[in-house]
């Protein structure tokens, strides 16, 4: 499958061959999507600009699970044929198998360009189809060594993860190993297809390692500095908009049980930074995704959706919190470990390091050690895997019909349905009215009602009825949808 496509720029100010690159404000952390080969020298040359040397280290994170290969050029994937044009969760891929697979990959496609005098048919994920006539042909790994001839310094790891779910707890080690060593300066870039979810998780999870960074160097430095007063320097002091719904704060149950488990607030609200950060311009950011509002945007969205639909979208919705879940004892493991890492220094290095009026330890960022990983934190918290397994899904799907009118229907219903039909149908749109009264005017709401509409109708329904319709939507004769029940329920068959 072709990695670009038409208009899979979603960014202004683009970089040919580098689609939707940005930088994090605040931070020296980049996203972006599968660059051409072009791309990656645009993308390392710009990054670089006149400061940083072009032989210095320079970390770049790829979250493709899919092999991938470049022809003449251009960036290509394998995918299963039913992933086409959808989000490839491909289960857990490790670096390793996806190195290993890229030789292969790139095999088939020789094989198939060969069988095909010199052209190898593509498709995009609109799945179009068109044929390219190959002239170069090289695995990613080929490329970025190919890159390395200007930016030597160029480190190159894949974290392969799924789109929707966390990354796996040994993903985060991984990222953290990689950045170990690392100065504050030391540029960050990240890959996915487009530059989108995946992406943008392991922005922040790199952000929170640069917070760590910061605190664990420069605290004690910044103690020596009279007049300065450190409750304004703390990062954990983030608020949001207090008139944003609660979802879009991020307040789900199973949020809120977390954080009191950690007793720190503080890893919540510096999450919630970073992840405004990387989000849209709306939050802060220069991104596309959000991670965390785009949850509660879901859920909107879920009330508008046929069954079918609600399945798949509930199951994103669950992964999503469970995404968002993870970074925040990501970001409380994060800062646990910067007073740990700050007395980790060894001894004879602390001399050096140590500030003589507080004897607290300005450590240089490149010399920081984390004391634990990650999945050791984990196995410290194990209670933390419990708490989202069983409150992922902890939301309500369905809004609650008020009792009263609720009782009022099934009274009409169980007097007359036939004859109190229109009574019927004028009182569940009433209540339609005043339920979704807090959603805007528009194709939601009028879908939202919809729906209400119909489930509410099959719920009152007289027994007999009620057990007909059913049968003919199990033998899929019919649908749950409000005209198709009411034509049925008001036919009359001519004798």
């Amino acid at each position: 499958m072709a990695d670009h496509f038409a208009n899979i720029q979603k960014l202004p100010d683009p970089i040919a061959g580098c689609p939707n690159f940005r930088r994090v404000p605040g931070y020296k952390v980049y996203c972006c999507g599968q660059p051409t080969i072009a791309g990656f020298e645009a993308c390392l040359t710009k990054v670089c600009g006149d400061t940083y040397p072009k032989d210095g280290k320079i970390i770049w994170f790829n979250l493709r699970q899919e092999p991938s290969v470049y022809v003449n050029g251009e960036p290509l994937c394998a995918r299963p044929a039913n992933k086409i044009g959808e989000y490839a969760e491909l289960g857990n891929i490790t670096r390793d198998q996806n190195k290993a697979d890229e030789p292969e990959f790139m095999k088939v496609c020789e094989n198939r360009a060969k069988e095909n005098g010199g052209k190898l048919k593509v498709v995009d994920i609109n799945k179009v189809e068109k044929e390219v006539e190959v002239k170069e042909m090289k695995t990613l790994s080929e490329v970025i060594e190919g890159a390395k001839a200007k930016f030597p310094g160029l480190v190159h790891m894949r974290v392969p993860v799924c789109n929707s779910a966390a990354p796996l707890e040994n993903d985060f080690d991984i990222m953290c190993d990689t950045l170990t060593g690392t100065s504050i300066n030391t540029p960050i870039i990240i890959n996915d297809q487009v530059g989108l979810s995946r992406a943008t998780t392991a922005c922040v999870i790199a952000c929170l390692f640069k917070e760590f960074q910061i605190n664990a160097s420069f605290e004690g430095l910044v103690e020596t500095v009279p007049g300065v007063n450190l409750d304004l320097l703390k990062m954990d002091r983030y608020k949001m908009d207090p008139n944003k719904d609660a979802l879009f704060r991020g307040e789900f149950e199973v949020i809120k049980e977390l954080v009191a488990e950690l007793k720190d607030e503080g890893a919540k609200n510096e999450c919630d930074k970073v992840i405004d950060k990387n989000g849209p311009a709306k939050t802060g950011g220069t991104g596309i995704k959000q991670l965390r509002e785009n949850i509660a945007e879901s859920k909107l969205s879920y009330e508008i959706m046929d069954d079918a639909a609600q399945v798949f979208l509930k199951s994103k919705i669950m992964d999503n919190i469970h995404k968002y879940f993870y970074i925040i004892v990501f970001a409380g493991y994060i800062r646990d470990a910067v007073d740990a890492a700050r007395e980790a220094v060894d001894a004879e290095k602390k001399s050096g390091v140590a500030l003589p009026t507080s004897g607290k330890c300005a450590i240089p960022a490149s010399e920081l050690k984390l004391t634990k990983t990650f999945a050791q934190y984990m196995e410290e918290n194990a209670s933390f895997r419990d708490l989202i397994e069983a409150g992922k899904g902890n939301l309500q799907w369905e809004r609650d019909m008020p009792p009263a009118a609720l009782a009022n229907l099934e009274g009409l219903a169980a007097k007359d349905f036939k004859g109190n039909l229109g009574n019927i149908i004028h009182d569940i749109y009433q209540t339609a009215h005043v339920m979704f009264g807090d959603m805007p005017q528009g194709d939601h709401k009028k879908r939202a009602k919809y729906r209400f509409a119909s489930k509410t109708i099959m719920r009152i329904l007289p027994a007999a009825m009620k057990k007909e319709i059913e049968g003919l939507i199990e033998a899929k004769k019919m649908t749950m949808d409000l005209y198709e029940i009411l034509g049925k329920c008001t036919w009359v068959e001519i004798k």
